[in-house]
């Protein structure tokens, strides 16, 4: 019976220790991808498509065109 919990928390010591490392496989894993991500490596590139410094100018320019929502105040609730 003592030769059976010891191999029983033998075997968790191990599972927890295999755990760890997953774990820091998988920090590993997802700095990568954000790297991957930032640098435009995780899908193809199309080079018909205009420069994300271009996107942003228009979205600013058709920010500024359209009239900015009002904002008013809340009406009190009636107690």
């Amino acid at each position: 019976m003592l030769n059976e919990i010891n191999m029983a928390f033998a075997r968790a010591d191990r599972l927890e220790a295999e755990a760890a490392r997953a774990r820091a496989l998988l920090d590993r894993l997802e700095s990568a991808i954000l790297a991957k991500a930032f640098r435009g490596e995780l899908v193809p590139q199309d080079p018909n498509d205009e420069p994300a410094s271009v996107l942003l100018d228009r979205i600013r320019a058709e920010r500024a065109a359209s009239p900015k929502p009002k904002r008013g105040r809340r009406a009190a609730a009636d107690a």
